[in-house]
């Protein structure tokens, strides 16, 4: 006997890599557990968590160019499919898939999330679109039956961008704890630096682009390496990568300094890291901060807006610094290393993460109620 109840359809713009994309392949699998038909409604099936989405939940490809071209297709494909609920991420995305449930005339439950503080991801877009966004967002978003926000920071700084009631957006937490999480931590990592002897390696993963600040940690490091042996790597690929090996040549740090690239398993690289450190401007969520709390790795990470000090419940369960203080995050990154002040516990928190825990959050928000069908 297998549980079963209707068809959700999962709408974004592609699996190229980011946390949304990442939470929308653990919600997908978290559906298709629970016995829900999941489609993976992609404006362009490209990305390389493409590779991670669960044998039985279905990749449909718009095959478009953009996200706005993909009306046409997304409507046609909720006639054909007419699932019970549609979850979209990403605000551009999320305006789209409100259109196309109003076009289609189908009776689908719409949930949008969002992923990220509007307000400064809008700061920090200054064109047209970033122009725009809050206005389309207040005219639109209320069609959908139910907003979601990744964290309270987020849902908080929505409702003052947007004017929409801060009580009609519900915050759900990201599901990143999965088993394969736990099990790739345990494979091994061939880069030289985790080898037996090797000083001690501090970690961040992440795009390399503006909202990361790596720039911070960079400078933090250098700071740090004055005083302890160690050695900084950054796992992402991004924009930013001229200028962070630029500042890296500067600082005369290229021997202790990598940045390897997009990895296709970065758990293995934290669990054998000293510490693990968000250096972020701004966060929607803070998804790694879970993930290296997960294989029991000491996180770092700056109070940004918005979510890591959720996370870590202020301060309880890892350090928290301000934004941009490299000093202060020097200061914490060697009292790390040489042991003191390391929280306790940290681990069992990242179990409030799991993908069984919050996939029953967000079936609440889709109105999904699950039955039985004979195999």
């Amino acid at each position: 006997m297998r549980k079963l109840a209707n068809k959700i359809a999962l709408f974004l713009p592609s699996l190229r890599g980011g946390g949304a994309e990442r939470v929308m392949v653990n919600l997908a699998r978290g559906f298709f557990d629970q016995g829900i038909d999941v489609d993976l409604v992609l404006v362009k099936a490209e990305g390389p968590y493409l590779s991670e989405v669960p044998g039985g939940v279905r990749v449909v490809d718009l095959h478009s160019s953009r996200v706005l071209t993909s009306l046409p297709r997304l409507t046609h494909y909720l006639r054909r499919e007419r699932p019970q609920s549609m979850l979209s991420a990403m605000d551009h995305a999320n305006i789209v898939a409100i259109w196309a449930r109003k076009l289609s005339g189908v009776p689908c439950r719409g949930v949008v999330s969002v992923h990220s503080t509007l307000s400064r991801a809008l700061t920090n877009n200054p064109n047209l679109r970033g122009y725009l966004m809050p206005n389309l967002i207040r005219i639109f978003y209320p069609w959908a039956d139910t907003v979601v926000a990744v964290s309270n920071g987020v849902a908080e700084d929505f409702a003052n961008i947007t004017r929409l009631p801060r009580e009609s957006i519900k915050v759900i937490y990201n599901p990143i704890v999965i088993p394969e999480l736990l099990e790739k931590a345990k494979e091994a990592v061939e880069h030289p630096w985790f080898s037996r002897g090797e000083p001690p390696v501090i970690l961040s993963v992440g795009r390399l682009t503006k909202a990361k600040d790596y720039p911070t940690l960079i400078r933090a490091f250098a700071l740090v390496r004055r005083k302890y042996p160690a050695r900084l790597m950054i796992l992402g690929e991004g924009e930013e990568r001229a200028k962070l090996e630029a500042l890296t040549q500067e600082l005369g740090l290229q021997d202790d300094i990598s940045l390897p690239g997009f990895v296709d398993n970065p758990y293995a690289y934290m669990a054998r890291a000293a510490v693990f450190v968000l250096s972020s401007a701004w966060e929607g969520f803070g998804n790694v901060l879970v993930e290296a709390m997960a294989v029991g790795t000491p996180v770092i990470s700056t109070d940004c807006p918005s979510g890591p000090a959720e996370i870590l419940e202020n301060g309880r369960w890892g350090k928290l610094v301000p934004v941009g203080d490299t000093n202060a995050m020097a200061q914490a990154i060697l009292s790390t290393l040489s042991g003191q002040e390391v929280k306790v516990g940290f681990q069992n928190r990242a179990l409030k993460f799991t993908i069984e825990r919050i996939t029953k959050y967000y079936l609440e928000a889709l109105s999904i109620s699950i039955g039985y069908r004979e195999q």
